[in-house]
């Protein structure tokens, strides 16, 4: 299917579904929250390098990688929903230690600690994302739904990359940075009542199910799709590492509800390679604004619509990828490439380019460049020739 458009049904949005994707959304802001302000806690209270803050953002998306070969046989050899919530508990527990962490001003942490800290972070939401999006997303809605469901529930996790941020920079103003751990604390409580109010019917164990396993972690015949995703998130990741001030992510919120809008009449016939070629030029477009011009408010309207295009896009390809009971891996393998880039953008934004902007720009434009070239001429033709649906 060659198509732009993802039918639209009304009934796909009852009560639960909609219950499971805020709770995503809640999830994902919990994480993302911390992103503008906790790499500034690390240098201004602990006295932490660039580099090492790079590094304890980049450890973050090592973690995600922890639990997920386990991920299938832990669905089936407990409730789905509860691995779900005692995964939101852990990444409760993590948070509320960064509290505990950060009562402790008079004695530096030591740098051990915060990586153990990210990691494990990156460990339990990766594991609670993974069972929310690729499961029980999917488990509120009927078969024919499940793709339109996937397509939807995608969306309010990406709000969070605006959302998140803007309530971090909101809240730190306010209450500093005690205030953003509680803030993000209270997101997570707020996903796992959400979990739990739910009721998911019980399901019969599978026979003989691998307690290691790439089924609901890895598409492995994806990686292609996987690589190009990666070079469009770390540039992602490359801009949140600047210093910007909240009217830039509540712009990039406008340019995600532009990009919904586009996605609904301006690409709705037009040729599919269209979407992602046009979403890879506006990036483009906004690092060069960004280049000449720091403060003009086009710039994160622009990186708002490009990532809601190319996002949405590379979540249905690898969707169209997967062969059949496959849908779960496909779910996993789009959220490790878009988590993944995102803290190799951190990593590389604190660790090299700090204070650096021109060059970060630079090295995000050389970086979008090959993602579309790499897109242009193997990407989607790759796509077309092995995609199942």
């Amino acid at each position: 299917m060659n198509t732009q458009n993802t039918p639209v049904h009304i009934k796909l949005w009852h009560r639960e579904f909609w219950m499971m994707a805020v709770a995503s959304l809640l999830l994902t802001i919990s994480v993302y929250i911390l992103l503008p302000v906790m790499p500034r806690w690390l240098m201004e209270e602990e006295n932490f390098t660039p580099v090492e803050v790079g590094r304890s953002m980049g450890v973050f998306g090592l973690g995600l990688y922890l639990f997920g070969s386990c991920c299938s046989w832990l669905v089936q050899r407990y409730r789905r929903n509860v691995v779900c919530m005692w995964a939101i508990v852990a990444v409760i527990v993590n948070l509320v230690l960064l509290l505990y962490i950060d009562t402790l001003r008079t004695t530096f942490v030591d740098f051990t600690i915060i990586m153990v800290h990210r990691f494990m972070l990156g460990a339990t939401f990766g594991l609670a994302q993974m069972v929310l999006t690729s499961t029980l997303v999917i488990d509120t809605c009927e078969s024919f739904q499940r793709t339109e469901a996937n397509h939807s529930a995608s969306w309010f996790s990406r709000f969070a990359l605006s959302l998140g941020p803007l309530a971090g920079l909101i809240v730190s103003a306010l209450y500093g940075f005690e205030g953003v751990v509680w803030s993000a604390v209270g997101c997570a409580v707020g996903a796992l009542l959400l979990v739990k109010i739910v009721t998911f019917p019980f399901r019969t164990p599978e026979e003989g199910v691998k307690v290691v396993s790439l089924d609901r972690f890895f598409l492995t015949h994806g990686f292609i799709l996987f690589v190009n995703l990666l070079l469009v998130t770390t540039v992602i990741g490359l801009l949140l590492s600047m210093p910007f001030e909240p009217l830039f992510y509540a712009l990039m919120m406008g340019g995600f509800l532009m990009a919904l809008l586009a996605q609904r009449f301006v690409f709705r016939d037009a040729e599919l390679k269209s979407e992602i070629i046009t979403g890879l030029f506006l990036l483009l477009a906004a690092l060069a604004i960004l280049l000449v011009a720091p403060a003009s408010p086009v710039t994160p309207v622009f990186v708002g619509l490009s990532a809601g295009i190319i996002g949405s896009r590379f979540l249905l390809f690898f969707i169209k990828l997967s062969r059949h009971c496959q849908r779960g891996t496909s779910q996993s393998t789009y959220f490790l490439g878009w988590e993944t880039g995102i803290a190799l953008g951190l990593c590389l934004g604190y660790a090299c380019f700090y204070e650096q902007p021109t060059t970060l720009i630079y090295t995000a434009l050389g970086i979008t460049a090959v993602a579309l070239v790499l897109y242009h001429f193997f990407t989607h033709s790759w796509f077309l020739k092995h995609k199942n649906r």
